[in-house]
């Protein structure tokens, strides 16, 4: 039972780490309740990322006032949110934190008020919400808070089982909300996890421990060395490889250490091999660090290792060198950023000189902290954002809010095929507002089709789906299901090319061979004689092909 009749700040931050340790120990079962069969549902992994980082920001310092702990969370919470549901959760943080502003310690009014607030917050934040959704559980949740603290507003106790109450209710109603949720037969992933924080919440407050098991949802020298790696000419050996020896094995004898040295010599360069007995000091360049470590384990114990890629360090000084160039040459008039995952689209997007390519997609949404780096790193004075992704767009509009130095524009586009085509409209003799208008134009006249396999049975639009299927995808939705991938992204094609399309282009992933793409490539030239085809390696992940039709 809540004892407690007000929260201060330690209290609520040792409630909202509570909320966060409780999702974060269920977070795969969250990224499990995905509407659609495919393996990239990520809801609670970019809920939990987001609590993380908001609690990292509470932690800093302790705060006594329940205000300033609750500025702190949402100010973290924006840093680090991910994906529509990270962005969602961080605007109903921000709600919450407005409306304590220079309250010490929170009443069950104050607080229902403050969760109302949230969920009001969250709502604007987003073009057109949808009922449903988290934001539907987290209305009800504050509504029914705020009559109940009417009816008993010094009880938490009861404030709290109102909530939960309130909140499994309203959850379970989500499947029936969205015709998608009813399809899929699952409840919605956004909703549950916010009602996870929540009972990590009340768990804090009734003194509970944080249960270990999941629920179930049925869910850091001896002698002075200074090593220049910028003054080697050609890396002939990539890894700076150190590591102390002590506690030499008692058989051990100076020579050794001597041979132990002259072996060094045969698998690199730079050694230095110092000590003696008691301790011993090793520096070496290799390309086969695990040597160096398995001949010092002959003489004793390691110790304090560190082994650092040379070339990668090189190429992140070059890099910074080019940045710090750029930033001092005169900022241009026109930037973009683009949100990709996979070395191929990486590669495209920098021939169409796009200046800062974002990792992130489909796997792991980028965080607003993200892009908002990126923008900001952009030395240009107004920015085209490519999220490239439907779950990134909102986390780019709030990045956008954030840079107030530079004007940011952020072009809706949904997957990166439509990112390329938006890019290669850009016209730099154009107005920001024509750029915008046209580029986005440009990417909605693009189709996009993706194949890719089911993570568990399913029953969609009269396709019945098995985990390990081939799916193909039509702008979002499941057109083609079948054994094979060849087969599958042919017959998906028969339903997104019309007489009208001009131009096909085969993205190929990672875990597709070159020569399968090639062989598709060809039977859909055959197909499509009126149109050219043309083939080009995506590296994207989960996904066997995007294909982009136009």
């Amino acid at each position: 039972m809540i004892q407690t009749k007000t929260i201060d700040g330690v209290l609520l931050r040792d409630m909202v780490v509570t909320g966060a340790a409780l999702l974060e120990k269920n977070r795969e079962a969250v990224d499990a309740l995905n509407v659609f069969p495919v393996p990239d549902g990520d809801t609670g992994t970019n809920m939990s990322l987001t609590m993380a980082s908001a609690t990292k920001e509470v932690n800093q310092k302790e705060y006594l006032s329940a205000g300033e702990a609750a500025a702190a969370l949402a100010k973290g919470a924006l840093r680090g949110a991910r994906g529509n549901s990270g962005v969602i959760t961080s605007q109903l943080y921000r709600g919450f934190a407005r409306a304590l502003e220079g309250i010490e310690r929170i009443t069950p009014v104050q607080f229902a008020q403050a969760l109302k607030r949230g969920a009001e917050t969250a709502y604007k934040a987003v073009m057109k919400p949808k009922e449903g959704t988290i934001l539907t559980v987290a209305r009800v949740i504050a509504e029914e808070a705020v009559k109940q603290a009417e009816r008993a507003p010094e009880d938490y106790d009861a404030l709290f089982a109102n909530i939960l109450t309130t909140g499994d209710a309203i959850l379970k109603k989500t499947q029936q909300m969205l015709p998608a949720l009813t399809q899929a037969g699952v409840v919605d992933a956004g909703g549950r996890g916010l009602l996870l924080i929540y009972m990590g919440y009340a768990a804090c407050l009734r003194g509970e421990e944080v249960p270990t098991e999941k629920l179930e949802l049925s869910g850091d020298g001896t002698a002075a060395f200074e090593d220049d790696h910028d003054a080697i000419g050609e890396i002939k050996f990539a890894y700076c490889t150190e590591f102390l020896i002590q506690n030499l094995y008692p058989d051990i004898l100076e020579e050794d250490i001597d041979s132990f040295r002259r072996r060094l010599n045969r698998i690199g360069d730079c050694v230095l091999v110092v000590g003696d007995l008691s301790l011993v000091k090793v520096h070496v360049h290799t390309n086969e660090p695990g040597k160096a470590l398995e001949y010092g384990l002959s003489l004793g114990e390691l110790v304090n290792l560190k082994i650092e890629n040379m070339v990668q360090q090189r190429r992140d000084n070059q890099a910074a060198a080019q940045q710090k160039a750029e930033e001092e040459a005169p900022e241009k008039e026109y930037g973009m950023v683009a949100v990709s995952l996979g070395e191929g689209f990486n590669r495209i997007f920098a021939d169409l000189m796009v200046d800062h390519v974002v990792e992130g997609g489909q796997t792991m949404n980028p965080s607003i902290e993200d892009l908002s780096e990126a923008i900001e790193k952009t030395h240009a004075k107004t920015v085209f954002v490519l999220p490239n992704n439907g779950n990134v767009i909102l986390a780019a509009q709030q990045a956008a809010e954030l840079c107030e130095d530079k004007r940011v524009l952020v072009v809706p586009t949904k997957n990166v095929a439509m990112g390329i085509a938006a890019a290669v409209a850009f016209q730099p003799e154009q107005s920001p507002e024509d750029n915008a208008a046209h580029m986005n134009e440009a990417a909605q006249r693009v189709r996009t089709g993706t194949v890719t396999y089911a993570v568990r049975d399913s029953e969609l639009d009269n396709l019945h789906i098995h985990e390990g299927d081939i799916i193909g995808l039509y702008n979002g939705q499941i057109h083609t299901v079948g054994s094979n991938v060849h087969d599958v992204t042919r017959d998906l094609m028969r339903e997104i090319v019309t007489e009208d399309d001009e131009l096909i282009t085969v993205y190929y992933g990672k875990d597709t061979a070159e020569a399968d793409a090639q062989v598709l490539t060809d039977e859909l030239a055959e197909m499509y004689s009126d149109c050219d085809v043309e083939m080009q390696p995506g590296g994207q992940p989960l996904y066997y092909y995007l294909v982009s039709v136009e």
